[in-house]
């Protein structure tokens, strides 16, 4: 772990490079952990653990930095839970992050194994969570530039910006930019 630095939390919004930054943290040597831990979600086993009056990250204990666990609703206490923490904005472009949004949900809803919450498209709604939770995180790490980092992965950001901020080297292999579309092809006029 970088000095004074406790743990690692990716508070992005989900469809914004997390398994990418997971595995990137991975690369530089930090364990690090996306969704789940033993099948289970991330975010049952923290809600669990804040229901039971239990640290949130209680019995993830082996873990320096998590990924896609509904940081929004999670990073104030873990700022105070964790201090001396880092958090990582992942991001994209609007339109991109809701086309990618509502590929989600379609292949959700196509899989007889999903039970959770998100199954439905609501395209104005996550504009204005999104617009209203970055408004909260500008307002929360205000002067604190050593503590937030907001890095667009999916717009080609990688190593530099992250290691930067971590204070580790960059190491010498690409970044791992992983599920990005295939661009599409233009079709031609016959």
């Amino acid at each position: 772990m970088p000095a004074r630095c406790n743990r690692i939390f990716n508070i992005g919004l989900n469809r914004a490079g997390t398994t990418s930054l997971t595995e990137a943290l991975c690369l530089l040597g930090f364990r690090a952990v996306h969704h789940k831990h033993n099948r289970v979600r991330l975010y049952d086993i923290m809600r669990a653990n804040g229901r039971a009056r239990r640290p949130v990250l209680h019995g993830l204990d082996m873990y320096d930095a998590f990924s896609d666990f509904a940081g929004h609703e999670f990073y104030r206490v873990l700022d105070r839970q964790y201090p001396y923490s880092r958090f990582i904005l992942t991001t994209r472009e609007l339109e991109s992050w809701l086309d990618s949004r509502e590929r989600k949900v379609a292949k959700n809803l196509a899989s007889p194994d999903y039970h959770y919450s998100f199954r439905t498209v609501d395209r104005p709604g996550w504009t204005k969570n999104r617009e209203d939770y970055l408004a909260s995180l500008d307002r929360y790490f205000a002067g604190r530039p050593g503590d937030f980092l907001v890095i667009n992965i999916p717009a080609g950001e990688g190593w530099e910006k992250l290691c930067a901020f971590l204070g580790v080297p960059v190491p010498d292999q690409p970044f791992p930019f992983r599920n990005r579309l295939a661009p599409v092809a233009e079709s031609s006029a016959a």
